[in-house]
């Protein structure tokens, strides 16, 4: 009889552990909620400094979080725009500190299921226009449908907000973001008046 009570002991031990850690398991829109004041509900920031995360790739969001975590990108300081922190700083590397593994798995779900939301920003028509060769050139292989797609892994470029795409580029090629051999490659041939016209391409895509 003890065999018997101890066989089921087991398998139903591991029913309740199952369980319990289910009732835990994070929830990326519950995790994601102190991201809102700064990036928007769903991701849809309208804030030019702060990135538009929604609709990033899952992927792309879990290695961003442990990038800032290990301090391998740098993280600038920023105020909270909205929410009743508002006004206070904060950084990437302070709020990735905050999350566990299972919270940054969960919120970049979340973040992967909703719809990228194009920023409505002025840009020059003519520079967008000479901005598009350009783009064909040095970044289609690896941002394609004009910056729109995260098939790749990578940021979203197309509707991103200029200010924030400038930001990047500064931080790529002054070492302040990792970039690897492939992208510094193709940046190392683009000149800062190219640079600017791939800029206005982006913003032009609404």
């Amino acid at each position: 009889m003890l065999r018997i009570q101890t066989r089921i002991a087991v398998p139903l031990a591991a029913i309740l552990l199952a369980a319990g850690a289910a009732a835990h398991a994070a929830d990326g829109p519950t995790v994601y909620e102190q991201c809102v004041a700064c990036h928007g509900r769903n991701g849809a920031s309208t804030e030019p400094a702060i990135p538009i995360i929604g609709g990033y790739s899952s992927k792309y969001i879990v290695e961003s979080l442990r990038a800032f975590k290990k301090k391998i990108r740098a993280c600038s300081e920023t105020s909270i725009p909205t929410g009743p922190k508002k006004g206070t700083k904060t950084d990437m590397c302070r709020i990735s500190n905050e999350l566990s593994d299972a919270d940054a798995e969960a919120v970049a779900k979340h973040l992967a299921a909703q719809k990228f939301v194009r920023a409505r920003q002025p840009f020059d028509a003519a520079k967008a226009k000479r901005g598009e060769p350009v783009y064909k050139l040095r970044c289609q292989k690896c941002h394609e449908d004009n910056g729109a797609s995260s098939d790749e892994d990578n940021g979203i470029l197309a509707g991103q907000w200029t200010g924030y795409v400038r930001d990047q580029l500064v931080a790529f090629r002054t070492g302040k973001r990792p970039i690897d051999d492939k992208m510094k490659q193709r940046l190392d041939r683009v000149s800062k008046d190219e640079e600017e016209l791939l800029v206005h391409f982006f913003a032009s895509q609404q």
